[in-house]
């Protein structure tokens, strides 16, 4: 799948997910989708070529109720134009670094090409030790400053502006999973842009250079405090000699080299600077531009690659919903309860749920329930074939994250991988026995919500023995999809 592709992908994972839902995208655009989809590709093909035509198909319909998503249809993508822009400025400061020589002269041990230099060897220095670092460490991709970079360009150039509204929170959605899923992408654009600064920077001060060397009768020489010409001569012949092999050029003795240090009068010390500007212009290419563009090329070449191969979590649940509808199979939700024993009523009302959730092929258990505090003793069976699983807990009870939190950490661990993990509050019996008192019902959701935060999950709150909301099914699918911390 390409970047494109897995760009329209995210953007209609975020409007199928986000909570509160986008009224830009209804479940019957959703259902269209899917029928669409399925009508342009057939069972047998990959899951991630379904992904790709149904969500070209949606991004048709949405983009239109979506201004800020057009650009997702745009013929080409703009992270080039930064790295053209970044090359030019770079080469027109070398271009015009205009104390390079002062007063027509040039003083061997003040250029500065010699920070150039010097900031390129510490960048080639890093790029060997972090590399060791990291395989040491176990951190993460890249350093800080790139990684920031990477981040910005994920944020800034690859996502459309974000606007207010009924799709704010589909928006912000796009932005967060784009920004965490081309981070690598953008990791390797950055580092394009980088490296070809870099030696556009070079190359503008060889042109300066040379354009001044033009129209003006330049003269070196050297200064110095604290350098005898012994030391001085080292330090300038070290750093020149690979450009004196390449060039032919001969560099001076240190008599030659101390006859030219200059003193305060103008006429003193100096000789032709032709020579050694050639010098200057040839390690400047040879240790900034040259290698600088061949890593900038490496980096390109990553990048058009990473794009062509742009990869997606197809095994989060969201693609995993996509991977049975295309087979034609169905979720099979199992419910762990915790605390207290699941009521027929909302066993109906959790089935009925599912269905408008999954579909009305879905298969639903209730595993025997976990009495409180044996959270620790009870055995949780995993059936096979699980696709989902529920934490149910009932909101008349109080958090404990020795108790409701232990449970839902040894569930987490227990599930298979792939598999889908939401919490849901049963609040049947608290609103039946405070019926009217809406702020002691309040007051028990935003309990278990400081619950849920300490373990990194939104637990859903629903009256499974009444009548479902209009939006529970949204509500639930988006549990599913959000990450739960307790997860291993």
């Amino acid at each position: 799948m390409d970047e494109r592709t897995a760009l329209a992908a995210t953007a209609l994972e975020a409007f199928e997910t986000a909570e509160p839902r986008s009224p830009s995208w209804s479940d019957a655009d959703r259902a269209w989708a899917d029928r669409v989809g399925l009508d342009a590709s057939s069972a047998e093909a990959p899951l991630d070529d379904f992904v790709a035509v149904r969500a070209r198909h949606a991004l048709q319909r949405l983009s239109p109720r979506e201004p800020a998503l057009a650009r997702l249809a745009s013929p080409s993508l703009r992270a080039g134009r930064w790295t053209i822009a970044a090359v030019a400025l770079a080469f027109v400061v070398g271009l015009l670094a205009d104390h390079l020589a002062d007063s027509r002269r040039i003083n061997l041990l003040a250029p500065p090409m010699w920070g150039v230099l010097a900031w390129n060897l510490l960048v080639y220095l890093g790029l060997l030790v972090f590399p060791l670092l990291r395989l040491a460490r176990r951190q993460s991709e890249r350093g800080p400053i790139v990684r920031g970079l990477a981040g910005r360009i994920a944020r800034r150039i690859r996502l459309p502006r974000l606007a207010a509204g009924g799709s704010a929170a589909a928006l912000h959605r796009f932005a967060a999973l784009w920004a965490e899923r081309g981070r690598a992408l953008a990791t390797r654009r950055a580092e394009t842009l980088l490296h070809a600064a870099a030696a556009a920077l070079a190359l503008g001060l060889i042109a300066g250079l040379y354009l001044r060397g033009l129209v003006f009768d330049y003269r070196v020489g050297w200064q110095s405090t604290f350098l005898t010409p012994e030391v001085a001569h080292a330090v300038v012949t070290t750093l020149l000699t690979p450009a004196a092999l390449l060039s032919g050029i001969a560099l001076p003795d240190v008599a030659a080299f101390a006859a030219m240090r200059e003193g305060d009068s103008p006429a003193s010390g100096g000789a032709p600077a032709a020579a050694w500007i050639h010098l200057l212009a040839l390690t400047l290419l040879l240790a900034v531009a040259l290698p600088r563009m061949l890593l900038a090329a490496l980096a390109s070449g990553r990048a058009r690659w990473r794009s062509a191969r742009f990869p997606l979590p197809l095994e989060q649940p969201y693609y995993q919903r996509l991977a049975r509808l295309q087979r034609g199979g169905s979720a099979r939700v199992v419910v762990f309860p915790y605390g207290a024993a699941v009521s027929p009523q909302a066993t109906l009302g959790l089935r009925a749920l599912l269905a408008e959730s999954f579909g009305p092929r879905v298969a639903l258990e209730v595993a025997p329930g976990v009495a409180f505090g044996a959270e620790d003793e009870a055995a949780l069976a995993i059936p096979t074939g699980t696709t989902h699983a529920i934490a149910l807990f009932d909101l008349s009870a109080t958090p404990e994250n020795e108790n409701q939190g232990r449970f839902l950490r040894r569930l987490a661990a227990a599930l298979p991988a792939g598999t889908a993990l939401a919490v849901l509050l049963d609040e049947s019996q608290f609103a039946r026995r405070f019926a009217g008192m809406g702020e002691r019902l309040a007051q028990r959701r935003e309990a278990w919500r400081q619950w849920g935060e300490a373990h990194g999950s939104g637990p859903l709150a629903l009256a499974l023995e009444g009548e479902a909301a209009a939006d529970a099914p949204a509500r639930l699918q988006a549990a599913f999809a959000a990450p739960t911390a307790a997860s291993p």
